[in-house]
């Protein structure tokens, strides 16, 4: 194991926060000129009344920029077989829409259709922090389906195995 720093580089913080185990979603936006989405796993229930997301982007992304003028997103929590969707719109650049099959939301918003959920989203409140704009959504709309999430931890993706134990008690 490598030692602490008092300051870690950007490489090594990616590394450290990478070895957390998590979801993968699509955010999609619209500024009115063209629809914008992103893959990102930076996605947080803040809130379940009134139902309340956060996500988290990185300056200067189109999407980002998209939600900024518009004050709305879509998310869409992948599927264990959607990984080639996952890596669509991670790509950078490139048009993320011309393929795949898309949903749209009550608002307007693409969906990855065949999404294990569909969030249709309302920002209420934004916030700068560090090198990130964060931004918080109202959950106007929103559906499921069951299956297995798609997961990311360390750079790769999988799927999530459980432990074959009975769900616990607050999910149900």
């Amino acid at each position: 194991m490598t030692p602490f720093t008092a300051e870690p580089e950007p490489l090594a913080m990616r590394r450290c926060i990478g070895r957390f185990l998590t979801g993968v979603a699509v955010v999609t936006a619209d500024d009115g000129l063209e629809q914008a989405g992103m893959t990102i796993n930076s996605l947080t229930s803040i809130s379940l009344d009134p139902p309340i997301v956060m996500i988290s982007l990185n300056f200067d992304t189109r999407t980002g920029d998209a939600i900024e003028t518009s004050d709305r997103y879509a998310l869409s929590i992948l599927s264990s077989k959607q990984e080639a969707v996952a890596r669509q719109f991670a790509s950078r650049g490139g048009e993320r829409f011309a393929d795949g099959s898309f949903d749209t939301t009550p608002s307007g918003l693409p969906v990855i259709r065949d999404a294990l959920s569909q969030l249709d989203c309302r920002v209420v409140e934004k916030h700068t922090i560090g090198d990130h704009r964060v931004f918080f959504g109202q959950v106007e709309h929103c559906r499921d389906r069951d299956g297995s999430g798609l997961s990311f931890n360390a750079g790769r993706f999988g799927a999530f195995k459980d432990f074959g134990h009975e769900p616990v008690p607050w999910y149900a």
